[in-house]
């Protein structure tokens, strides 16, 4: 079968084209002319669909002013419907338009085409028209008894003409959809797409059935949150030890300073002793020199501390609570003499910590992880160190893996916080630092924790 060239279809008219030497004739409706074929083929046939590639036919290179060849195609291109017998109109196949060059002309008025429109390779602007016309029944008078010559100017001029040409071009108004079609098939896309996105979406697999803790496991998690508890009680105990927080609101009255300051202070320390007592009793501990005890508890003391003021963080009243009846706020921390460049941050650190919704068990792993850690300071026995902290990371990971099996993300966020409590470290080494310039003498116990020179 040859194919199609400029010469074949550039002139398609009004006028007949035999298309085979036999008695069959066919109906051509896509013609893109107004111009006659030659005068050897008969004008009583009808244009109606010709089963070409749209886009892909056109050839550049040849004249207007050549004349057309006869149209050649192979009977097997082309489907008859057998109901309709021989003189039915031919259908094209089926299947997506070829890719536009970007020099295609409109069929109608000769515009710049933006595609095939209707059947027919139009501009975006005779396409609206002969939607609206067939939308509308529209009826258009011509002044000139419907023999305008179609073009860019005249399409606006005459109206009877430019849907004339539309259809002599071959525009089909079976093509036009209602607005009630389009917003169905809208709807349908719609519709199409939703079930294309639903079913591309993986199922999620059911968690992996996850091993129950070793019993040995369990006790160790029962161990750590009964020392805990027992460490608590006893500072629980030692309350009405505590100086009492002033009830004068003077903020220039010196003793009331310092007795809030002596108030924090005292809080404090009992808070080092219950880490101290925690710590000696964690399994390994003591296995360490004296020398490793002390270089851990020194660098790790304010960071257990920030994590025990985290589990006392009240996200209603954005207070932290001490001893279950001593309650503080931002501005109570700041009255006692911090800065607030240093509250802010354990405000913000407790809250995190709350949205983690931690239980008690995870809060005594994770500060029996973060005292031991073998990158301390001083540390001598780093293998040892490392060697004692891996059985509480691990166990750490198998309890959460059980309590959360849908939260992947939770073990290696639990271990972020302890890398969030070294930066805090450092901004309290600046608020101690501060304080010694306000001439606020911390107790004995708190400067070697802390390891403060005065």
């Amino acid at each position: 079968m040859s194919t199609l060239t400029t010469t074949d279809i550039a002139d398609v008219g009004h006028e007949d084209g035999t298309v085979f030497d036999g008695q069959e004739k066919l109906r051509l409706d896509c013609s893109l002319g107004e111009e006659s074929l030659s005068t050897e083929m008969k004008q009583e046939a009808q244009l109606t669909t010709l089963g070409l590639p749209p886009a892909a036919s056109f050839d550049d290179s040849a004249s207007a002013g050549e004349a057309p060849g006869p149209l050649v195609m192979d009977p097997s291109d082309i489907k008859v419907d057998p109901s309709e017998g021989h003189s039915g109109p031919v259908k094209r196949k089926k299947g997506p338009a070829p890719k536009m060059l970007g020099n295609e002309v409109c069929s109608v008025c000769g515009d710049k085409a933006s595609g095939f429109h209707y059947n027919v390779l139009s501009c975006e602007g005779c396409k609206g028209f002969f939607r609206r016309s067939v939308i509308k029944g529209a009826q258009y008078a011509c002044k000139n008894s419907g023999r305008c010559e179609m073009d860019m100017y005249m399409r606006r001029k005459c109206q009877q003409c430019r849907l004339r040409k539309c259809r002599e071009a071959g525009m089909l108004e079976q093509c036009v959809l209602s607005e009630e079609q389009i917003r169905h098939k809208k709807m349908k896309k719609q519709h199409e797409e939703e079930t294309a996105r639903t079913s591309t979406v993986v199922t999620p697999n059911p968690p992996p059935e996850v091993a129950p803790l070793a019993p040995e496991q369990q006790d160790m998690i029962e161990k750590l949150v009964a020392m805990q508890k027992q460490c608590n009680k006893r500072s629980f105990l030692d309350r009405p030890k505590v100086t009492p927080w002033p009830q004068s609101q003077d903020p220039q009255n010196r003793e009331v300073r310092q007795q809030r300051f002596a108030h924090f202070t005292e809080l404090a320390i009992m808070s080092v002793q219950e880490i101290v007592d925690f710590a000696k009793q964690l399994p390994g501990f003591l296995e360490l020199t004296r020398e490793d005890q002390i270089a851990l508890l020194k660098t790790s003391t304010i960071e257990i501390m920030l994590l025990e003021t985290s589990r006392r963080y009240n996200p209603a009243m954005e207070s932290i609570t001490f001893l279950k009846d001593f309650s503080y706020n931002k501005d109570d921390f700041a009255k006692a003499g911090l800065q607030f460049e240093f509250i802010n941050p354990i405000f913000e650190f407790s809250k995190g910590m709350n949205d983690l919704q931690l239980d008690e068990a995870e809060y005594a792993l994770l500060i029996a992880i973060n005292i031991f850690s073998a990158d301390r300071p001083n540390v001598q026995d780093h293998d040892l160190v490392e060697r004692l902290q891996q059985p509480y990371v691990d166990l750490l990971n198998s309890y959460i893996r059980i309590k959360r099996p849908m939260d992947h993300l939770m073990f290696p966020r639990m271990l972020m916080k302890l890398v969030s409590l070294r930066t805090l470290s450092s901004v309290h080494s600046e608020q101690v630092f501060a304080l010694r310039l306000q001439d606020k003498k911390l107790p004995p116990l708190l400067s070697e924790i802390w390891d403060v020179h005065e």
